[in-house]
């Protein structure tokens, strides 16, 4: 698929880069986290958080609200499926990498969504952004034989285990954990959510 620089007039309807955050320290503390064949995502990690940015970035970005920052490492070339939540989620890109996104109001009545809507953006390494809470997204794809990094900051809670309730709404059946909304794409096998993409299971 095309993939187009996240410095493309086309990424703002997904999110915004953010200057001037100092994370330098969060960045050099990433370089001890692992980098698996497969994808391995810490909603929270200690080492993170105790970095001495991590207050200045709650206060800059979710205007002191708690946050949890963690991490997103590994190999991984397909789309596999879209997540969103209700509030934003910001990245900071410790390696090279490519995000693939669409807009959660392209999803249709019946909660399936087609791929084909979807764009990718290559990030470069030390980009810092701010993926809108309207945006579908899931892991990032790696560029380079060892893989890709990438810190993930949202609020706190965010991506962690939930208790399922009787669907109240009809967007229920997408919830997969706190506050993360899930649609998986068939052939990627993700156990217990609603497959709700259809069409190609988009790759790089």
């Amino acid at each position: 698929m095309e993939i187009l620089n996240v410095t493309d007039r086309a990424f703002r309807r997904y999110g915004r880069m953010i200057q001037g955050l100092p994370c330098e320290d969060i960045i050099s503390a990433m370089a001890e986290t692992p980098v698996p064949d497969d994808v391995i995502y810490t909603p929270s990690d200690a080492e993170l958080e105790n970095c001495e940015s991590a207050s200045k970035v709650a206060h800059s970005l979710y205007g002191g609200m708690p946050v949890q920052i963690g991490y997103c490492n590994g190999h991984n070339k397909y789309l596999n499926a879209a997540e969103y939540h209700r509030d934003s989620e910001v990245n900071i890109a410790c390696t090279d990498l490519v995000l693939i996104l669409g807009k959660e109001e392209d999803i249709e009545e019946d909660y399936t969504y087609d791929t084909a809507n979807m764009q990718a953006f290559f990030v470069p390494k030390g980009t810092v952004l701010e993926v809108y809470a309207t945006t579908l997204h899931y892991a990032p794809c790696h560029t380079q034989e060892n893989g890709f990094q990438c810190v993930v900051i949202l609020p706190k809670g965010t991506n962690t285990d939930i208790d399922k309730k009787a669907e109240t709404t009809p967007e229920d059946k997408l919830l997969f954990a706190r506050n993360k909304w899930l649609l998986a794409h068939p052939e990627a096998g993700i156990e217990g959510a609603f497959c709700g993409l259809k069409g190609e299971n988009l790759h790089i």
